[in-house]
């Protein structure tokens, strides 16, 4: 038996043919240029193949007494224990386009909306399967689920070929985007790329947009988790992709270590995922092109790389499912300030020399120029009550405090400085 991380063994993809009361199924579309395995437990290798290869496969997800949100549950020995570990249940191959659009159609939900996840860096198949179908099934997203996995050798000494893989299979997303946006039955398609698969995602975009003159309307969100990407070279992709482009959300963590590597290995250039948005000259840039960036740097998940939070924390695969998939601005103070500021601030310009507070939390950080937007236009309302101007809001923590001097002075969060502040920027003070 083949050994992988941990121990745990390797060659879950042979089907069990069955899946147990309790459990529950999730059925994914997946898609790969990788090499096919002879040996049906692995199915597909890191090595490159020819073409995209596509087959359906359901996964078995144990009962939620069993099981941890957020945790691919590998299962010890083989076969697994589909009450306890993830197991696959069936693999269908889909032999031609016709096949693939029947199988997408089937298994639309009421919205008919698509989510094609792409993959990272130092994954084998079967990684990119199971790790898809938890966060489907943890979000709840109403998703058709699509995988699109490339060919990586699932070592970190192949960092070269694993990137080299992303460029290869460029053509063959761009294809398979291509015909999901063609399908008349599906209405919305979700991008969501994770580390280096980011970069193939991107490109992939790219091409579409540089071939047809702009991306296909259909795709109209992407989520880019810990972006393995050059900075200055998504500064030049998102050029590319046009003022008519899909609305990008990005998940960054400064804590990321295997970013911090990354940055080492490829000239000391900041890396998209481990960027600061409050700081300049990101703050800006992205508040021009439109993008929400949520900061999990201290959120803290299981991950000791902190490469997977985005997959590993209940509060963000249910943030992904309930509302970036549907485009929502993120602005409730379930998951960051967003309009509670603008309630609070009003509440405060109505009884003038009184503290107003909100509770919030979770401990993430939400940059949405799109909530920021709707500041400037609530405190307008303010009329001569307020004399200062918000100007930026960027930080969430536990707890906002509205000053109690002439209007919206600052906010104090958790002895922090959020970054609202009025014309003269005055300080925060610890609480």
């Amino acid at each position: 038996m083949l050994s992988g991380c941990g121990g745990r063994p390797i060659g879950v993809m042979q089907p069990t043919g069955q899946q147990l009361p309790g459990t529950t199924a999730v059925d994914l579309l997946v898609a790969t240029t990788r090499a096919p395995s002879e040996d049906r437990a692995i199915l597909f290798t890191g090595e490159r193949g020819t073409g995209l290869r596509v087959d359906a496969v359901k996964v078995s997800i144990p009962p939620e007494a069993n099981r941890k949100v957020g945790q691919v549950q590998w299962p010890e020995k083989l076969p697994g224990d589909p009450l306890r570990d993830f197991t696959t249940v069936s693999v269908e191959p889909i032999e031609s386009a016709a096949e693939s659009s029947a199988w997408v159609h089937r298994h639309l939900p009421a919205n008919r909306r698509v989510m094609v996840f792409v993959h990272g860096f130092n994954n084998r198949y079967e990684d990119a399967v199971y790790r898809f179908a938890q966060i489907v099934h943890d979000s709840h997203a109403e998703v058709t689920p699509v995988v699109f996995t490339w060919p990586s050798r699932a070592s970190i000494f192949d960092y070269n070929y694993d990137k080299e893989s992303t460029n290869y299979s460029r053509d063959a997303l761009e294809e398979l985007l291509q015909r999901l946006a063609n399908d008349k039955s599906v209405g919305e398609v979700t991008v969501m790329a994770h580390s280096m698969g980011t970069w193939l995602a991107v490109e992939a975009l790219r091409q579409l947009a540089i071939r047809d003159g702009r991306v296909p309307a259909k795709i109209s969100n992407v989520i880019l988790a810990s972006p393995d990407l050059d900075v200055d070279v998504f500064g030049q992709q998102m050029a590319s992709l046009g003022k008519q482009g899909p609305h990008f959300t990005l998940f960054v963590s400064q804590d990321d270590r295997a970013l911090i590597v990354s940055r080492r290995i490829s000239g000391n250039v900041d890396r998209l995922g481990q960027i600061d948005p409050s700081q300049e000259p990101y703050r800006s840039a992205l508040e021009q092109a439109g993008i929400t960036v949520i900061d999990l740097t201290k959120l803290k998940t299981g991950d000791s790389l902190n490469h997977g939070k985005f997959a590993e924390s209940p509060e963000v695969v249910q943030l992904i499912g309930q509302r970036l998939v549907a485009g929502q601005t993120i602005t409730d103070s379930e998951v960051g300030l967003g309009e509670a500021v603008g309630s609070v601030a009003l509440g405060a310009a109505q009884t003038v020399g009184n503290a107003a507070s909100v509770a919030v939390s979770t401990p993430i950080a939400v940059f949405d120029p799109r909530t920021r937007r709707n500041y400037g236009r609530q405190v307008e309302r303010l009329g001569s009550s307020v004399g200062n101007t918000l100007t930026s809001v960027d930080t969430v923590g536990q707890a906002v405090d509205i000053g109690q001097s002439s209007g919206v002075r600052s906010v104090a969060i958790g002895g922090d400085c959020a970054a609202i502040r009025d014309r003269r920027r005055a300080g925060c003070n610890s609480r």
